[in-house]
């Protein structure tokens, strides 16, 4: 079989460099060109060193227009940007890791249609769709925590999150919270109850649930570790943990990477990997749901690459064979 050509644009931060890292391993894909204006001629390897003896290329300032999968990591809001900049074959299947295509109101641009690309939800729209919307990290692992609620129809009070992501999530761009003699022992929350993620939140929660019309009360957090989403949620809930458990379970059954476990969570059980591990208790009527990914992997490159795997028609699994850095 022909291998998937690609190509990556704004090739230079995070989740740029972890799709660089699963694809020079992915059996059925390989890089065409990794483009970067401010590295344009550099090696590839000087700016994400993990890769010497990995990768032998430099950045490119050009593109070329008939890859077969295009992914673009760029900053929020320069997507439109880009593609309305340099046009691409028809052929041409598109990735965006930004949020220019997440919402309902943005979906179509220049005649294309993007489909959100959490698997857990249409898996079977996306393996039809020549363009998607990535999700977002806080997104990902907060509507895998929520979706099995909403499909039973049971979201019926305010929902509130508290979740907490590493320095990563913050993108390669320094700011006054993200040196490291500020974000070392320390803790803080941001953007609270106004979080961008909460619009494709709420839609794929209506989506499921159309009754919703009670309140996300989403507190976002800073911790001082580079990788890694650990989320808590907990809302009003009638049944016993086991109908939870067994609702959860149901929802996921088919899913390759969300799995429902019954011990307490810790991130190290999913870091460096793209699984979404979801744990559940049952307190006084309110049932708490703790969700955790890899902001990098399952919220950004990893489900990405499973996105690719899934419009190519490939094993949703391959090239994401990974192991946790646990140790």
């Amino acid at each position: 079989m022909k291998k998937i050509k690609v190509g990556i644009i704004g090739g230079a931060g995070y989740t740029a460099g972890e799709l660089i890292r699963l694809l020079i391993h992915h059996p059925e894909a390989e890089i065409d060109f990794v483009f970067s204006t401010s590295n344009a001629g550099n090696q590839i390897s000087k700016i994400h060193q993990d890769l010497v003896g990995s990768i032998n290329r430099v950045f490119t300032d050009t593109v070329n227009p008939n890859v077969d999968v295009l992914f673009l990591c760029l900053g929020h809001g320069n997507s439109v940007k880009f593609l309305q900049a340099n046009a691409f074959s028809d052929a041409t299947k598109i990735i965006d890791l930004g949020n220019d295509f997440r919402l309902e109101a943005d979906k179509v641009f220049d005649g294309k249609t993007f489909v959100y690309g959490l698997p857990e939800l249409q898996k079977e729209a996306i393996e039809t769709a020549n363009y998607i919307a990535n999700p977002g990290c806080f997104a990902t692992a907060i509507q895998l925590g929520l979706l099995p609620l909403a499909d039973a129809g049971v979201l019926n009070k305010d929902v509130h999150i508290n979740a907490v992501t590493g320095a990563t999530g913050a993108g390669t761009s320094l700011s006054a919270t993200t040196h490291y003699t500020w974000r070392d022992n320390n803790f803080s929350y941001y953007k609270p109850f106004t979080h961008q993620h909460l619009g494709e939140i709420n839609q794929s929660v209506k989506q499921l649930q159309s009754s919703f019309d009670t309140d996300i009360l989403f507190m976002p957090n800073r911790g001082n570790f580079s990788r890694g989403i650990f989320a808590t949620i907990y809302t009003d809930f009638q049944g016993t943990v086991e109908e939870a458990k067994e609702m959860y379970n149901t929802f996921y059954k088919d899913a390759a990477f969300t799995f429902v476990s019954d011990d307490q969570l810790h991130l190290k059980q999913v870091v460096n990997t793209n699984k979404c591990l979801i744990h559940l208790h049952k307190h006084n009527g309110k049932l708490l749901v703790t969700s955790i990914i890899d902001n990098l992997l399952k919220g950004a490159s990893g489900q990405a690459i499973q996105n690719m795997n899934l419009m190519f028609g490939l094993e949703e699994t391959t090239g994401l064979g990974l192991k946790a850095t646990y140790f």
